[in-house]
């Protein structure tokens, strides 16, 4: 699997718990076998552990999931620029990604 096929899996998905679960254990293994990225992978599998460990077991209000799924596309698709990306790009996506995560999501 690559992480263009995890990021595209997805956005194609719904957006319950079940889909940001196989997003973060994805992004997960993904560390093991592509160690040289595994900070690009890391920094979307907590955000998307960090969803489910807040809303696992319970009912979400739409605009919440599909908000909270809004922003990990976006994150995804940064962290997919990042891959192809010089080591400089690829460092300042990743520093986005996580100050964005950092400061302006509240809720998970």
């Amino acid at each position: 699997m690559t992480f263009q096929t995890l990021a595209a899996a997805f956005e194609q998905s719904g957006a319950g718990t079940d889909d940001f679960k196989r997003l973060y254990k994805g992004a997960f293994e993904l560390m093991k076998s592509d160690s040289a990225n595994a900070a690009l992978y890391f920094v979307i599998g907590v955000a998307a552990h960090a969803y489910v460990v807040q809303y696992e077991d319970q009912g979400v209000a739409p605009e919440i999931s599909e908000a909270a799924k809004k922003a990990l596309v976006s994150y995804c698709t940064k962290i997919g620029q990042a891959l192809a990306a010089d080591p400089a790009t690829r460092l300042a996506l990743l520093g986005e990604v996580a100050s964005a995560y950092q400061f302006e999501i509240h809720n998970f």
